[in-house]
């Protein structure tokens, strides 16, 4: 399950090939001890006002929405209803007009937002700007992704040198009207002579790969269909490529592909050569007997061996398995004549560790892995002595080992991360040792372009007041140094108007929190600022500085306090950091969100009615517990493409994967861990909760697109029918006059691929939503 933040919080998505990795998962910073306090004059804050402030004149009259009373499920004994099961359905055409009557509230309520066109005029404006992303090398060619400003998709440009004329090679916005149709992945043959790429519609996960001649920009015939969850690994003799695929639906014709729930099984590893069609591509593995498995591949720098990687969830484990392709009698052509599977030997076949190949010597592999250290470290062991593992690099006390890269020749660039801010070092591959420390900025590395064989390395540097610097580095020179090869510039951006700072908030168990705050310089801690706290803390997933236009806009304009937080779930401390927000202690994460919020109230920042929480997928799960367990803590919520139903999650398209992270309603003891906080299961009338204390929900949008067929959008149509039945309609006179709103939108997924347009519109309707919900004003 990929963080809803690797999408929707950059709207440049750049498509890494092998030997390019994409290390931060979103946002940018200046360190701690760079920001003073006395920055900010600190007042006695007024005393907290709960709930948000009336943003409209009249109660909203909500469609009602059919409840079916007799769904009920026995779960280890304890009943429960599920009245809006119908809602699962996105076929039936009840759904369709239930999402017709959410849509049409949602317009009459952003219609009377006065910061909704100020606000997308503001961020259309600053949005077109170029952006590009680091080069990579294949055969005697670079290529790159460029964005003029406001194209809807990102273009890939090729050129014959790093000072050569660039051409278009391949560009994704000639492929539909309305820019719907993205890039998904890519992948250049070792000559450079061909482009394999995988187009996705509408945002789905659903991919169909394609492969383009680089020198006269030809398509060619090859059209693979069903991958999802793939990337596309060349064999060095340039004759094909291996890529992932599920099996065809029984009934292809017809079908919206992304628009269904059905799970996700029987992952397939496939090899396909040039110009042959797709049902004669050979079947390289598959595992019937465990049809929830995934596989990759990746073709060794050598070309000698192909990896597969084997995950079964979304647990930081896997298998690795290798065939030697060059020992192969009569290659790999023979066996489309057999029918059997390619013979893989397996390395490691237990679920207990991550291991990822950083570079190999013949049978000498060096592994990146988490075993039994969980900062990670880099191990060696040779293929003729498979039980010998040697440590190369240690586990850091501190740092967690992020990524490791083979670089010219016998040395390796390691990133690590240091209290949530990236430190490179350049170390010796045979025996770990430190050769340079790289110097950057404090903030993401979130591109790195190199290979073994190459001495220059590409490196994209981004902080919440960067936005981008691509930095050239030659290994080659006794002391090597970052020199500026392309800086993204936003124009009437200046950087010197804003603090960034990064506090540690002490959690429910005591547990140290960190988290950012980004604001305009020398504001009053009065308590008087709309306030925008961000979150995610699942899945291992680190948030990262990097550049956001718009919460910029938000900080410049409508002098908002823009804050991150790194919660537990995450990977932000490494694995025991991660363990310590999921399962039976997923608690923890609510509890650290629920705590930063605190933290930005009593210190004066903002106050409950002017904060506004938002996270998306794990963190739209997130943002939604948090609102169901403190409604009084915020003034308006926004839960993006959230896992909403945490009982039967695991039931549609790749849910199952996130068992590992959640549990699962199907075991008794997991079952009681996600009762309690299931978002779905725990909506209640606060003012019935604590009636000294009266409060009502915030304000809250909930966010959904028909094609997200990651986290289907049954989760939030069937939360928002139910938070609207409990606190709104059941009631002739309900105290709940917050606003609780769907925004649903068409032709897009969870986020990946999603047109700048339509990024945009979205950006304005939220946060214009936010602006009225919270009272803030414009500022020119």
């Amino acid at each position: 399950m990929f963080s809803y933040a690797r999408h929707a919080q950059a709207i440049f998505l750049a498509f890494i090939p092998r030997n390019t990795r994409r290390l931060s998962k979103t946002c940018g910073i200046k360190q701690c001890s760079s920001f003073e306090a006395s920055t900010f004059s600190r007042s006695l804050s007024p005393k907290p006002i709960m709930g948000s402030l009336p943003a409209l004149d009249e109660p909203l009259q909500y469609p009602l929405a059919r409840r079916d009373e007799s769904v009920i499920d026995d779960y280890h004994g304890v009943l429960v209803s599920d009245p809006y099961r119908w809602l699962e359905d996105p076929d039936a055409d009840e759904v369709k007009d239930f999402i017709e009557k959410q849509v049409k509230l949602t317009e009459s309520v952003l219609s009377k937002c006065d910061t909704r066109e100020k606000l997308h005029e503001k961020v259309t404006t600053l949005f077109d700007h170029p952006r590009y992303t680091t080069p990579f090398k294949r055969g005697n060619k670079y290529f790159y992704f460029h964005n003029t400003g406001l194209q809807a998709q990102n273009v890939l440009y090729v050129q014959e040198s790093l000072d050569g004329e660039a051409e278009i090679l391949l560009d994704p916005n000639g492929l539909s009207e309305d820019g719907t149709v993205s890039l998904n992945t890519c992948a250049v043959s070792e000559d450079g002579i061909y482009l394999a790429y995988g187009l996705s519609s509408s945002g789905s996960d659903w991919v169909t790969i394609k492969v383009l001649r680089v020198d006269n920009k030809i398509v060619e015939s090859d059209t693979l269909l069903w991958v999802k969850f793939s990337g596309i690994s060349w064999t060095h003799d340039n004759k094909g490529f291996f890529y992932s695929r599920y099996p065809a639906p029984k009934e292809e014709e017809g079908i919206d592909a992304g628009t269904e729930t059905n799970a996700n099984l029987n992952h397939e590893l496939y090899y396909h050569l040039l110009g042959t069609d797709q049902a004669e591509d050979i079947l390289c593995w598959r595992d019937p007997e465990n049809p929830k498995y995934m596989f990759g591949a990746e073709v060794t720098d050598d070309g000698k061996y192909i990896l597969l990687y084997i995950d079964e969830s979304c647990e930081v484990v896997n298998k690795v398995y290798y065939c030697n392709i060059s020992t192969l009698p009569k290659g790999l052509e023979s066996f489309r004549e057999t029918n059997n599977l390619l013979p893989f030997v397996k390395l490691i076949d237990k679920f207990e560790a991550r291991y990822h190949a950083i570079a190999n010597d013949d049978t000498e592999f060096t592994f990146l892995t988490n075993k039994d250290s969980p900062k990670y470290k880099l191990v060696r062991v040779d293929l003729n002595e498979p039980t010998a593992w040697t440590e190369i690099l240690k586990e850091s006390d501190k740092d967690v080992l992020e990524s490791a890269i083979a670089v010219n020749g016998n040395q390796v660039l390691v990133s690590y991360l240091r209290d949530v801010k990236y430190v490179l070092q350049i170390r010796d591959l045979k025996t770990g040792s430190l050769l340079h420390t790289v110097p950057i900025d404090i903030g993401s590395v979130d591109e790195i372009s190199a290979r073994r064989e190459e001495s220059t390395v590409f490196i994209r540097f981004t902080s919440f007041l960067t936005p981008g610097i691509i930095y050239q580095c030659n290994l080659e020179t006794k002391f090597p140094e970052l020199k500026v090869f392309r800086e993204i510039v936003v124009p009437k951006f200046d950087r010197t108007e804003f603090n960034v700072n990064q506090v540690f908030v002490t959690s429910k168990d005591g547990t140290k929190i960190p988290m950012f705050i980004v604001a305009k310089k020398n504001i009053s801690l009065d308590g008087s600022h709309p306030c925008l706290l961000y979150g995610y803390g699942g899945f291992n997933v680190n948030l990262t500085p990097s550049f956001s236009v718009s919460r910029i806009v938000l900080t410049r304009h409508l002098g908002a306090v823009f804050c991150v937080a790194n919660i537990r779930g995450g990977g932000e401390y490494g694995e025991e950091w991660h363990k310590a927000g999921s399962l039976a202690k997923k608690q923890n994460c609510f509890d650290d969100f629920i705590s930063a919020a605190e933290y930005l109230v009593s210190f004066g920042y903002t106050q409950p009615s002017k904060l506004c929480i938002e996270g998306g997928s794990n963190g739209g799960l997130l943002v939604a517990a948090c609102i169901n367990q403190r409604p009084d803590l915020f003034g308006c919520a926004l839960a993006h493409v959230g896992v909403m139903d945490m009982l039967r999650f695991h039931k549609f398209t790749i849910g199952h994967a996130w068992t590992s992270d959640y549990g699962c309603s199907d075991k008794e003891e997991e079952f009681h861990w996600l009762i309690k906080y299931s978002p779905l299961h725990n909506v209640r009338r606060p003012w019935e909760l604590s009636a000294d204390k009266p409060s009502q929900y915030p304000s809250t949008m909930l966010l959904t697109a028909d094609h997200d067929d990651r986290v289907v959008p049954l989760h939030t149509l069937k939360l928002l029918s139910t938070m609207q039945y409990v606190l709104c309609t059941s009631l002739e006179k309900s105290p709940q006059t917050n606003p609780i709103i769907g925004r649903i939108e068409c032709k897009a997924g969870h986020g990946a691929g999603r047109p700048t347009q339509k990024m945009i519109d979205e950006v304005a309707d939220r946060y214009s939503f936010m602006a009225k919900m919270l009272g803030a004003s414009w500022i020119d």
